[in-house]
């Protein structure tokens, strides 16, 4: 059935009113909600706030580095450390390594520019600070509905968005409704504000229907691939950061990574690859495994033939983040609602930092919201939030950095050199801004011009493959629904991605849920097989595929990651 015959057998579906309704329960939103209640409080008002989060619990998608710089943070919860925030993990120490195959030069830190400087910043788990912040919210009076998953926008008469409609629950694979069938409600809101993350589903349709992005050089984006591990206290250094850049990506690939020493014992790994890589036989997911074998890094996670005890590898997973900056982000609102956090696309790449810029979104765009809904406006434009944005710290630390992805388009060496010059030398103060015109799926080369990539069989011990990777990402979906991972045409796969692009759904997924098969009606041909369970909701297919073929499309809320740690 489709979804309007579900909704004239079984609707009308049940409303709920609000006065905001937020979307997404992780750093932006929930920071939204909770300025929304601080500021009704300090004005003696009453204001409704609702937040939705697909995950099972607040912080159960969230997946960051992380390091924290708590600029915003302090703005919002002044005493986060009385009330037991959990940012206990000062840096220590900031070591910049490029990597050559064998061996490794350190960028003296005096040479470092600003944006590679990690004083006062904390390494944390997102997503404990997210469960924290969940907390904080609920104190104020915030009603959080975790496990519903928002999958529709909802419009008014006259155009502005009225609000969101949850997922239907309990339809089959075939799309019919099974005996545990459960319409979804809507939620009605003066206000909605959207805070799913980057690649977001409803605001990538928002951003659409209203051409949001009509005077903004195309997002651009990098996939984050991520594990935990503990690993001997000999071997630790609590607060140590390490960054490199070089091997193994060529140098006309954009990426790195992170070593972040956290507490207990622990150690953060993790490789960011951007999207716009050219080979098709790249495989992000194998060259984070291989960058794992590098001397200075596997020193961490070896020493058994010296009496340390094995490092414990004890979570993984992946998410795509935005990297476009300043010049990419969209308009940031439209009648009835507006976008904050990483769904707009306010991440700084060159700092590697988001979460600061969440938060600060979120509050911009709570102020706004109280601001109209006091003066008893709504569904109109929030201009007093970009408004807001433009004169704040953050547009500046974005403006300071706007070239930084456009720069290592270029290369390693070009990229560095010139980072170098625009923070280091200009101190921001850059003079020339360079724009970018091309999609990262537009810049996938044919596979016959490229040179393929043997990568070395994992050995299970600091190197895994997808399917081990996945299970201890407590990955799960209700195996009987309706594919989340939709295809516009399902022969595009084998008629043009797999002649064409050798079928890099099979390497540029991090969790294995593509793959190509024997196809048993046709022999000697192959299909495309989609493991939608393995998904960890990265968006790496919505973003990457060359033909823009897939579209992730919202599961049943509860599904997915469940990151612990993480």
């Amino acid at each position: 059935m489709s979804p309007d015959e579900i909704l004239a057998q079984f609707g009308p579906r049940e409303a709920m009113e609000y006065d905001v309704v937020v979307v997404g329960g992780g750093p932006a939103g929930l920071s939204t909600a909770i300025r929304l209640k601080q500021l009704a409080a300090l004005n003696d008002q009453e204001i409704s706030v609702v937040v939705l989060e697909k995950g099972s619990e607040p912080g159960a998608h969230i997946l960051s580095g992380a390091i924290m710089d708590p600029r915003a943070l302090n703005e919002l919860i002044p005493d986060w450390q009385e009330k037991g925030a959990p940012l206990n993990q000062p840096v220590t120490g900031d070591t910049f390594l490029l990597l050559s195959e064998t061996g490794a030069t350190r960028v003296p830190n005096a040479f470092l520019p600003p944006n590679f400087h990690n004083e006062g910043n904390y390494i944390v788990s997102l997503g404990n600070v997210v469960r924290w912040l969940a907390t904080q919210a609920e104190e104020l009076g915030v009603e959080i509905f975790p496990g519903f998953a928002a999958a529709e926008v909802l419009y008014n008469e006259d155009g502005s968005v009225k609000g969101v409609a949850t997922g239907n629950l309990g339809l089959g694979k075939d799309g019919e409704p099974t005996e545990n069938f459960q319409l979804g409600m809507e939620l009605h809101a003066k206000y909605t504000v959207f805070a799913e993350g980057a690649r977001g589903h409803l605001g990538r349709g928002l951003i659409k229907h209203f051409k949001l992005d009509a005077n903004s050089d195309p997002q651009s984006y990098g996939i984050g691939i991520k594990e935990l591990w503990e690993i001997d206290p000999a071997r630790h250094e609590p607060g140590l950061a390490i960054h490199t850049a070089g091997w193994p990506l060529p140098n006309d690939t954009y990426g790195g990574s992170f070593l972040y020493h956290a507490e207990n014992n622990q150690v953060i790994v993790g490789y960011v690859v951007g999207l716009d890589y050219q080979n098709p036989h790249m495989s992000p997911f194998e060259e984070f495994q291989r960058f794992k074998t590098h001397p200075n890094i596997r020193w961490y996670f070896e020493g058994q033939d010296q009496g340390l005890k094995p490092a414990k590898r004890l979570s993984y997973g992946a998410r795509a983040i935005t990297a476009g900056g300043l010049l990419s982000l969209p308009k940031t609102v439209f009648p009835g609602g507006a976008l904050v956090g990483c769904e707009a696309g306010y991440l700084n790449a060159s700092r590697i930092k988001g979460s600061h810029a969440a938060i600060k979104t979120g509050m911009l765009a709570a102020e706004a919201a109280f601001e109209a809904i006091k003066a008893g406006r709504q569904h109109d434009e929030l201009s007093d939030y970009p408004a807001a944005f433009e004169k704040s710290w953050l547009h500046e630390e974005l403006h300071r950095a706007r070239n930084f992805k456009q720069w290592f388009k270029k290369g390693l060496m070009v990229g560095t050199l010139m980072t170098g010059i625009e923070q280091f030398v200009l101190r921001g103060r850059i003079p020339w801004t360079i724009r970018r015109t091309e999609a990262d799926h537009k810049r996938l080369k044919p596979a016959s011009q490229c040179k393929k990539i043997a990568y070395p069989k994992p050995d299970g011990k600091l190197t895994f493959d997808r399917l081990s990777s996945v299970f201890i990402s407590n990955t799960n979906h209700e195996e009987n629904q309706p594919a989340h991972l939709t295809l516009k045409d399902a022969s595009v796969p084998t008629r043009i991605n797999l002649p064409e692009y050798a079928g890099p759904e099979a390497r540029y997924c991090p969790a294995g849920v593509y793959e190509f098969v024997p196809d048993e009606a046709n022999a000697g041909k192959e299909r495309l097989q989609i493991n939608a369970q393995n998904c960890v909701h990265c968006k790496t297919c919505d973003i990457k595929d060359p033909t823009q073929n897939i579209v992730w499309v919202t599961p049943e809320g509860g599904g997915g990651p469940n990151y612990v740690g993480m």
